[in-house]
């Protein structure tokens, strides 16, 4: 068969990655969900991958089956691949987050859907498609191993920061209410034998490789095993973690000598209601400062991921927030809006506060609840506001002067610099505007949200 498989993308992103300049080339890397599911393919197939960000959907090339990762976000986009494709006689499995949610939806749209992750469900729904025998639902098997190589060939190179990704585990322990990946993988976590992430990083020539665990560090003793053992490779690599990596030296080290050069850290809120109420913990402001002094002295970049929306924020939030990130001397940020995704505990709890369900708007950057203690507008306005001022071109040449003076800080400026440029063009490019809820409330604002409502619109 000839097998197509899609990364959608929408409003924006849509061909963003076909522009001269800011086209996101910064925060793309090797779709490593996709390559495995083209991994897992049974042999004997035809398999063409296709990146919306980068590439237009080939629709007059012949098809047997298509296959397309679905994010809540991107799930009207991917309905309407589904209803030209059903037009052209193709079956459409779907799968990923979104699908595995909400499979009655999935299924008015698809022929199938793989329900949680790829191994085992995808393959048998290819297998029975070949013999014209598809089923409506598949189920993935977190415990069946996915191949060591991957079918990197089908992605063009030029359209990627690295085309070299690995996970050692999956799923995380925590019980943070508005995470899919805890629903996803029903709060367990799997590990990869170490020996094939040293032989899978062996692998490939490239130095510069991203780990996309969503909790690398959560098993100490596991990290440190995985650490020693790639470290004789001499590969730079970054993350995600906790922030709790900083109270331990020796995991600190580790990861130093095993060639980390970043770490994301969900920081999500500096209020202690707002976090209690998601099940996570807060330290004192002390502790934040201090420990990402430490992680910047082992070398290592820190963006920290922030959200905006809970029911203790009000519209000084921003500006408090942002007081905060220039004192604790935090490199990147990455801000969203509180999401209830179909699927976590959060949408349950908020579902009579939720007022919008245009899957499209859950992006992060949509308030589509009512807030607790300011209106929608303003939760939108201050999440641009705050995007804005941290990256105006005066605070990140502040921030990027600090790495001048770091450890290690002159060989890895080059990182900070990369990426604080990268978020200011996002910025120019998706039009952010904003204003501070705090205060200044304009009659007619004008937000980016709404500019791209009207980009999709016009899509």
């Amino acid at each position: 068969m000839r097998i197509l498989l899609i990364a959608p993308a929408s409003g924006h992103w849509r061909g963003l990655g076909r522009k001269r300049f800011f086209n996101g080339r910064t925060f793309r890397f090797s779709m490593l969900s996709l390559l495995s599911v083209a991994a897992l393919t049974p042999d004997g197939h035809q398999v063409r991958l296709v990146d919306e960000q980068l590439d237009e959907v080939p629709w007059d090339d012949p098809v047997d089956l298509v296959g397309i990762t679905v994010m809540t976000a991107t799930a009207p986009r991917v309905y309407e691949l589904c209803r030209r494709f059903c037009e052209k006689g193709v079956p459409v499995v779907l799968g990923g987050f979104h699908p595995t949610f909400n499979i009655e939806e999935a299924l008015t749209h698809a022929s199938a859907v793989v329900a949680g992750p790829a191994a085992e469900g995808w393959p048998a729904a290819v297998e029975d498609a070949a013999r014209g025998q598809l089923k409506t639902v598949y189920r993935g098997n977190p415990h069946a191993p996915v191949p060591l190589a991957l079918p990197r060939h089908l992605l063009n190179p030029r359209g990627y920061v690295s085309l070299q990704t690995c996970y050692a585990t999956l799923g995380c322990r925590n019980q943070c209410a508005f995470c899919s990946i805890t629903a996803f993988y029903q709060g367990q976590r799997y590990r990869r034998d170490i020996g094939d992430i040293v032989r899978h990083l062996e692998g490939f020539d490239d130095r510069f490789f991203m780990f996309i665990d969503d909790n690398l560090t959560q098993d100490r003793d596991y990290a440190l095993r995985l650490f020693r053992a790639i470290a004789p490779l001499k590969k730079l690599w970054a993350t995600q973690a906790s922030i709790e990596i900083a109270d331990d030296p020796e995991l600190v080290a580790a990861m130093t000598d095993a060639g980390c050069v970043g770490v994301f850290i969900g920081l999500e809120s500096f209020s202690e209601r707002a976090l209690c109420s998601q099940n996570k913990t807060i330290r004192p402001p002390a502790f934040y400062r201090d420990a990402i002094r430490t992680l910047h002295r082992a070398g290592m970049v820190v963006e920290a991921g922030l959200i905006f929306g809970f029911d203790g924020d009000g519209p000084e939030v921003f500006e408090s927030t942002l007081a905060r990130l220039d004192d604790l001397d935090v490199d990147v940020m990455q801000a969203s809006i509180l999401t209830p995704l179909p699927g976590t505990r959060l949408f349950a709890d908020m579902r009579q506060r939720i007022v919008d369900l245009d899957w499209s708007h859950y992006d992060y950057k949509w308030a589509v609840f009512e807030p607790a203690h300011m209106t929608r507008t303003d939760l939108m306005a201050g999440l641009e506001w705050i995007n804005k001022r941290f990256y105006s071109p005066a605070r990140i040449a502040r921030r990027l002067m600090r790495w001048l003076v770091m450890p290690r800080g002159v060989g890895r400026f080059h990182i900070p610099l990369l990426l604080n440029v990268a978020y200011w063009g996002r910025q120019f490019q998706f039009g952010v505007k904003g204003y501070n809820p705090a205060r200044e409330r304009p009659e007619a604002p004008e937000l980016g949200v709404l500019a791209s409502a009207r980009h999709r619109a016009r899509g």
